[in-house]
């Protein structure tokens, strides 16, 4: 596998552009992802059970497993807007499909913003009819973006069934970040061929690692979305489940969800550090997960990240909470340096492990010596940027 630079349409059979429909008082607003062909689309949501109309359209779209196009808005969430909301991403559909002379039941239409607010539908009319076939891909990651500091993006090629097979990533999200997907939008685009009920069940497994693995601030949003398209372009032997080509293109369907989801992490409103739990010797993967979730999900913990303090007790009380096995074996490491063994306090140099945790990575490892479940999870620091962001956000 390897890395490259690119586009969110870089595999073949894609196009993407975005522009400024004004939903933003200044900036890229509306963004499109359009293949030449129809192709399999995998899809996984929020959990919320308040979720936005573009929601309700896409899970129908996954389930009938086929799309051409994705169209995506910022600014405005079109969440809680009642019929009219439904109406309005309805019609976004019908126009975008008009213009391309595609089917309007394989857009796929997905939002994000402000909860409560109906889309001005002038404008996204006008907006679509100003995206192109021939614009400029590089907009698309853009056009997504809203309290994010920066664009989030990842290409990948790898020979697959006698062909190169390129794969692109782009998301959005910076609050209202938590497992079971947060606020966070998601799309990949990839020319290998590959059934859609193979792509979902892929998909599904992948997102526990990956992007439930996130957490920002505790909130989980009506909005969440992450999207595969496969359109088969690439023209590779059909990948079939539990062979050796199937292997590969999960490893790098993993690592595309993998660095998403740690951009999204480092990219927190607010955020200095991106944090990385690593919990080893669980009973499970499944309790190991949940342990590291809940540590860099600790309000706690983070606040103490953020001061470069290092009391390791927080760790030990999040890991206390969640646990469903007796906890008595713990070795406790932060940013490498030990402080806990078998569970009893280790003499550390407390300025120095402060400094270090002045970086912008941190990492925090645990083992619970109580089995050989592994787990990841992916965070911040809660700052005072977070609290001044989100206590303006509609102002």
């Amino acid at each position: 596998m390897k890395k490259i630079k690119g586009t969110i349409a870089s595999p073949k059979g894609f196009v993407a552009d975005a522009v400024h429909a004004q939903l933003k008082y200044k900036n890229l607003d509306l963004g499109m992802i359009l293949s030449d062909v129809p192709a399999a689309i995998a899809g996984v949501f929020t959990t919320n059970k308040v979720a936005a109309a573009p929601v309700l359209i896409d899970r129908a779209i996954v389930k009938n497993g086929q799309a051409q196009a994705i169209i995506c808005n910022s600014a405005v969430a079109n969440a809680v807007t009642g019929e009219q909301g439904f109406q309005n991403a309805l019609k976004t559909q019908k126009v975008f499909a008009h213009k391309f002379k595609i089917k309007a039941d394989e857009v796929a239409v997905c939002s994000t913003g402000v909860i409560g607010l109906q889309l001005p539908m002038e404008k996204m009319v006008n907006g679509i009819s100003k995206l192109s076939q021939n614009g400029k891909p590089e907009y698309f990651a853009k056009a997504i973006l809203t309290t994010d500091t920066k664009c989030k993006t990842i290409n990948f090629e790898e020979e697959i069934g006698g062909q190169i097979v390129n794969m692109a990533g782009v998301c959005k999200g910076s609050g209202m970040i938590h497992p079971n997907m947060a606020t966070m939008l998601a799309f990949i685009t990839t020319d290998v061929k590959i059934s859609q009920s193979l792509l979902q069940k892929m998909l599904s497994e992948i997102i526990e690692k990956t992007f439930n693995q996130i957490t920002v601030d505790g909130d989980t949003s009506t909005n969440d979305t992450v999207l595969v398209m496969a359109n088969g372009q690439a023209k590779n032997q059909e990948i079939l489940a539990d062979s050796q080509d199937y292997q590969l293109f999960k490893e790098m369907l993993t690592e595309v969800c993998q660095h998403l989801a740690k951009e999204i992490a480092a990219d927190g409103e607010g955020a200095t550090k991106l944090i990385e739990v690593t919990v080893k010797g669980a009973p499970d993967d499944l309790s190991a997960r949940m342990i590291a979730k809940k540590i860099v999900g600790s309000s706690l913990v983070k606040t103490a990240i953020f001061g470069a303090d290092p009391n390791w007790g927080r760790i030990i009380s999040s890991i206390g909470q969640v646990a469903t096995f007796e906890v008595n074996d713990i070795e406790l490491k932060i940013q490498n340096e030990l402080v806990l063994y078998h569970s009893t306090p280790v003499t550390f140099d407390n300025a120095f492990l402060s400094e270090k945790l002045k970086e912008d990575k941190i990492k925090i490892g645990a083992d619970l010596n109580s089995g050989n479940g592994n787990g990841q999870a992916w965070g911040c620091d809660l700052t005072y940027k977070y609290v001044e962001i989100n206590a303006l956000y509609t102002s």
